[in-house]
């Protein structure tokens, strides 16, 4: 009995698990069984490698132009194992590992880098290496178990490239593979990767005419990562105001976007020239969405759902009155926890989701441009902005009612540019992570109102005075107290 021993990533959540991918060839008829856990894709593996590797096999003698740099599919019954057993394995990025197991249980030669190395990829038929998504997890994990060397599809080398300190290779063909790993050829790899300057690319606040309140409310938003609800008749420049954020946050910072560009690697939305996402991510789902698409589902293993794409980033969500109410209160948990959990039928999967929330609504289903002109009764005006639930606007520290601008507003010069607002933003994100650094906060919502009650940041009386009033009267919950004790001090320091 040959045995062959390869090495792949499985990716649970945004975490990548080594599994190990075993081939033993024995006596009996001639077939493939395939066990560890797999779902469909992984069981059409099976397929997909034969036809691989028969082809390849009479297609071409090798790269180097030798007889032995690509193997024939052995005789006999083959087993295929992936382990950990229990471990759920899904997709097609395991191919490329199982053809080489095969292989390497089927010819008695030595394989130099099999032991220290992590193989992803899909086979086409032909025996081309096709790409994959979770590409930058599953690197990131094969780092961290000590594999010095990762092989990748072509199309996902720069991806993988963004991970330090391990050796990446490119391949097209699963015969460059196997000249690699017999020393005869190099496969493509990643050079020294320059800094690429964050710029945003996208519309700038100085198109926003008038609305200085809801420009300022965005702005102190922006600096603390506070949630904002944006209220008023349509076409007054709420969504512009939304679409314009991002311009004026800072940019992500090198473990944030790692972190960032795994979650939409898995999320199969990575351009393949630029992968690394240095800015904020804006993510806008439809009003129609549903409860799987904002937080995460699928069958088999949960994929990340808009508030994961959407983490240290906006989620907008325009017309937000429209959306279901199941949808909207599930947002409670990850504002709270910024992570989402996400249990399905192969496991539980953890997604980071520590996202800054923007809302937009109109103030009544007709939505006139004036007020006066609404024929909506008091109960239907109730109604429409009921879906937004107390405890999820519990949660929102900031809220503006946007009226039209006044023909003085449309006539005056040109606002303060996005470059502008987002030099002060940065200035005071860096004083907030100076102030917060010995707690591990890096922004103002992000602190307890415990701490803004007593000890060093106890703020003064007079400013919590009103917020005591409120509580005791029942206008604000506690937890609506302490947001209003964060978003004070954010203003207070600012000052």
């Amino acid at each position: 009995m040959k045995l062959g021993r390869v090495r792949s990533v499985a990716i649970n959540g945004v975490e990548g698990v080594v599994v190990e991918i075993e081939a033993s060839i024995g006596q009996g008829l001639p077939g493939v069984h395939l066990v560890g856990l797999g779902d469909a894709a992984l069981k059409e593996a099976k397929d997909r490698v034969r036809a691989a590797i028969t082809n390849t096999a009479a297609a071409s003698k090798g790269v180097d132009g030798g007889e032995g740099a690509v193997a024939k599919w052995p005789e006999g019954r083959i087993t295929l194992a992936l382990s950990p057993a229990t471990l759920p394995k899904s997709g097609s990025m395991y191919d490329l590992a199982l053809a080489l197991a095969v292989l390497a249980a089927g010819n008695d030669y030595a394989l130099a880098y099999l032991e220290k190395s992590v193989f992803l990829g899909e086979l086409a038929l032909d025996g081309r290496v096709r790409p994959v998504r979770g590409v930058l997890p599953a690197v990131v994990a094969a780092r961290q178990a000590g594999f010095t060397h990762a092989v990748v599809p072509l199309g996902n080398v720069a991806e993988a490239g963004l991970v330090s300190g391990i050796e990446v290779g490119g391949a097209s063909h699963l015969r460059e593979v196997l000249a690699w790993l017999k020393g005869t050829f190099v496969l493509d790899t990643v050079g020294p990767r320059e800094p690429v300057r964050s710029v945003v690319a996208g519309p700038d606040l100085c198109d926003v005419v008038g609305q200085d309140e809801a420009r300022y409310a965005m702005e102190v938003a922006a600096a603390g990562a506070h949630h904002l609800l944006l209220t008023g008749p349509p076409g007054i420049g709420k969504t512009m105001l939304a679409r314009r954020l991002p311009g004026i946050l800072p940019p992500l910072n090198e473990a944030e976007a790692l972190e960032v560009t795994a979650i939409h690697s898995i999320a199969g939305g990575l351009p393949t020239d630029h992968p690394l996402i240095r800015d904020a991510p804006f993510i806008a789902p439809h009003h129609s969405t549903t409860v799987t698409a904002m937080i995460g589902g699928g069958t088999g293993m949960a994929k990340p759902g808009a508030v994961s794409r959407a983490h240290r980033g906006v989620l907008f969500l325009d017309e937000c009155a429209e959306l279901g109410v199941k949808v909207l209160e599930t947002l409670r948990t990850p504002l709270e926890d910024g992570e989402v959990r996400v249990a399905r039928r192969d496991g539980v999967a953890r997604f980071p989701a520590r996202f800054q929330l923007i809302l937009a609504a109109n103030p009544c289903p007709c939505a006139p441009a004036n007020d006066v002109d609404c024929v909506c009764s008091p109960t239907a005006r109730r109604r429409y902005l009921g879906k937004l639930s107390g405890p999820l606007m519990d949660r929102v520290d900031i809220r503006v009612r946007m009226d039209p601008p006044g023909t003085a507003a449309l006539a005056g010069g040109p606002a303060e540019s996005s470059a502008v607002v987002r030099e002060r933003v940065m200035a005071a994100r860096a004083a907030a992570r100076e102030r917060w650094l010995a707690h591990g906060w890096q922004t103002n919502a992000e602190v307890p109102g415990s701490v803004l009650r007593r000890g060093d940041f106890r703020l003064p009386g007079s400013v919590v005075r009103p917020i005591e009033l409120f509580l005791r009267d029942g206008r604000v919950t506690a937890r609506g107290a302490d947001r209003a004790l964060r978003l004070a001090s954010a203003l207070l320091w600012q000052m």
